[in-house]
């Protein structure tokens, strides 16, 4: 895609900072009524998703997608995560530092990509491009509010940390139209992990990267099931 796409991650990452700084957090989407009608960029409110929020442009269209460029994900952590984590934390060698986040982010962002592409290339059949063109409809993700229990430093510490959840996450979602720069959709869902039905398990890198993909799956497979569905393909084809 050329700089006047969607794919120009420098105002896609702009564009989630404002988000961000206007105020996104997990809470806000807790109650669909504390949500408007219409966003300030016209699109409209849907009821009964299976999102926890869902914007769509009035009239738009998805049978004409048939496949699907996905962008680099935007990463960011909770509002004060990092401080409320190092305030708990006995000691120098647990604290979690700007790097850890950083490679965490990075780690969560390459998932995403992994994830969805295997959901909708592999099992969709819809072919994940870096083009433009009116078949290709484009994905710009971000997940935020991104809580981490107990992340894995890779210290020389033995100790185990036991948890009920790896932690919760929200996925903010755009869908775009790839040729004519048109936003399509919007879609916000936190979403937090439920590991064992509460009892508590072990917290590494690990067990935190499997409570990331279950997650990651889930949203990935309503996405396909949805273009499936304005496909009319059959479930498995």
């Amino acid at each position: 895609m050329n700089q006047n796409r969607p794919a120009r991650q420098l105002a896609w990452t702009a564009c989630i900072v404002v988000t961000l700084a206007l105020g996104a957090p997990a809470g806000l989407l807790a109650k669909e009524e504390s949500l408007p009608e219409v966003s300030p960029d016209g699109l409209q409110l849907q009821k009964n998703t299976d999102a926890r929020a869902v914007y769509l442009k009035p009239g738009a269209t998805f049978d004409q997608y048939h496949r699907v460029a996905i962008l680099d994900c935007f990463v960011e952590f909770a509002k004060d995560w990092e401080r409320d984590y190092n305030r708990n934390v006995g000691g120098i060698q647990g604290r979690v530092t700007k790097d850890d986040m950083e490679r965490i982010k990075a780690d969560l962002a390459a998932e995403f990509k992994k994830v969805f592409t295997k959901e909708l290339q592999d099992k969709g059949n819809y072919p994940v491009v870096d083009i433009a063109a009116p078949d290709v409809l484009v994905l710009r993700p971000a997940i935020i509010n991104l809580i981490v229990t107990a992340p894995d430093l890779m210290t020389a510490d033995m100790s185990r940390t036991l948890v009920a959840s790896a932690g919760q996450m929200t996925l903010y979602l755009e869908l775009w139209d790839s040729t004519t720069n048109t936003l399509l959709a919007r879609i916000m869902d936190p979403q937090a992990d439920q590991g064992m039905g509460g009892m508590a398990q072990v917290a590494d890198r690990v067990t935190n990267k499997v409570a990331a993909d279950r997650i990651l799956r889930e949203w990935a497979g309503k996405l396909r099931k949805h273009l499936d569905a304005v496909h009319a393909k059959a479930p498995g084809s």
